[in-house]
Order: C-alpha cells, then sequence, then structure tokens
C-alpha cells in the first residue's frame, strides 16, 4: 500500500522552507539599496544648493507673513486713499515750491546791480519769517481751527501733541491753543482733564488757531486712525473748520541761547 499522506509530507516542506541566503561575497537588491542610501553621500555643490533652497523658502515665508500683517489702511475707503495720496503730492509740490523760490533768490543776488541792498531785504525778510517760527511776531493768513471736546476729561496731553505734530507735517506755519504760541521748543505735559502746554494750564475745549494751506491740514486730521478718530474713541469731539483768514497772535518773548552761538 501507498504511505499515508501527512501533514508534515514532502509538498507542504517544499512551500515553507526558506529562500536561500545569497552566497556569500553578494549582497541581496535590498542590502545593496540599503548600501546606497546609507551613509549619505553629499557633494560640496549639493551642499550649496540645499542651503541656497532653505534661504530661498525662509524668504518667502517671512515675505508671506509680512503681506498678511494688518495694515493700518487696509480698511481704508477708496476716497480716503486717494485723499492720502493727494496729500503726499501737496508736501512734494510744496518742496518743490520752496526749492524754486530759494533759486530764485540766489539769481537775485548774483544779478542784482546792487548787491548789499538785495541782501539787505532779504534779510528782513528771512527776520520776518524766523519771528513768525519762533512766535515773537504775530501773524495771519488762510488756515483752519480745531475746536476738541471733552466732556469726560479724558483727552491726554499727548492726543494734543499728536495733532500739533500732524499740522506740523502737513504745512502748519503758526499754531496757537488755547492762546499759547505753540514753538519748536513748546512741550505738553500734566494729564487728562489737567493738560499744561509749556507750563500753562488750559482746559477743554481746546482750541487750535493754526495758519497754513487749508486743504493739506484738514485732510491730515481726517486721515483714517488719525487725530479725529482717536479723539472719537475717548468720547471727546473734534470739528475742524476752514477760514479764509485766521489771526495767531499769541507772542513768546525772545529768548537768547545760553550755549549755541552763529557760526558764521
Amino acid at each position: 500500500m501507498p504511505p499515508e499522506a501527512t501533514t508534515g509530507g514532502p509538498g507542504r516542506d517544499s512551500a515553507a522552507s526558506p529562500s536561500p541566503s545569497p552566497e556569500p561575497g553578494r549582497l541581496s537588491g535590498r542590502q545593496r539599496l540599503r548600501a546606497g542610501l546609507w551613509p549619505p553621500r553629499v557633494t560640496r555643490a549639493q551642499l550649496v544648493v540645499a542651503l541656497l533652497l532653505f534661504g530661498l523658502g525662509l524668504g518667502l515665508a517671512i515675505q508671506v507673513r509680512s503681506n498678511n500683517d494688518d495694515s493700518a489702511l487696509r480698511g481704508a475707503r477708496q476716497e480716503d486713499l486717494v485723499r492720502i495720496l493727494d496729500e503726499v503730492d501737496d508736501r512734494t509740490q510744496r518742496l518743490e515750491d520752496e526749492k524754486q523760490r530759494l533759486g530764485a533768490q540766489l539769481t537775485e543776488l548774483e544779478n542784482s546791480s546792487d548787491q548789499a541792498e538785495e541782501a539787505r531785504k532779504q534779510t528782513l525778510e528771512k527776520e520776518r519769517q524766523l519771528g513768525i517760527l519762533a512766535g515773537t511776531v504775530a501773524a495771519h493768513g488762510p488756515g483752519i481751527t480745531l475746536t476738541i471736546e471733552d466732556p469726560t476729561a479724558s483727552v491726554a496731553p499727548d492726543m494734543l501733541l499728536d495733532a500739533v505734530q500732524e499740522l506740523r507735517a502737513a504745512g502748519a506755519e503758526a499754531i496757537q491753543v488755547n492762546g499759547v504760541r505753540v514753538v519748536a521748543s513748546t512741550y505738553f505735559s500734566g494729564e487728562a482733564g489737567a493738560v499744561k502746554v509749556d507750563g500753562h494750564a488750559v482746559g477743554a475745549p481746546y482750541a487750535f488757531k493754526v495758519i497754513g494751506r487749508p486743504q493739506d491740514l484738514e485732510p491730515a486730521l481726517n486721515i483714517p486712525g488719525g487725530v479725529v478718530q482717536t479723539l472719537e474713541k475717548e468720547q471727546a469731539t473734534a470739528v475742524v473748520e476752514r477760514v479764509d483768514d485766521i489771526v495767531v497772535d499769541a507772542l513768546r518773548p525772545a529768548k537768547q541761547p545760553d550755549y549755541a552761538r552763529s557760526s558764521s
């Protein structure tokens, strides 16, 4: 009789037997792949390219993050942006006009038959201009008034200083606040509800008289996030009005500097 089949028959032994091991000195495909990948072999050129790609990626990430930052003007209306652009153009035009005026004065000095007399006239005109800037002489001309009501006594000195700085940046030539002439050395102190200008106590309503080009001064105060909006957040009200001829007559005494001397 033929031998009985068992679970350990030759057929099943053949299926479960392990694959033959590679001959000594020969590597399998997996071993050759692993040997090719590790340890990594990096050339100098590959390292340089990797560093450049890392720097480029970092720069792009910073740029994207910067572009995603909120901008103070992101929510501004189109007409507000156009007005801000016009203000910048006006400032540029004022600088160009000043350049041309100084060039014309130089030409007059060079071509005048009586240069001494011409120099004297220009000196007197310069003295008058410096007197206006120093607050030692009264001035009048077109400009604006800014009236700030503060019913909750929340307007702090720095808010009034911000208003002065915005007006100066917009081309204001003479400013007074509640009868105090504002000059280069003017400072604001105290606290909300008890503001002092150059040591003089001033109270609400705060009345600004400003000489300058009204078309530049008014928009500078009304830009989005500017002086007027900041005051309104503090429950204060700010009213800006254009005036054809405004008088700034608060005067400052002429002060002799203690240390500065003319170098000419």
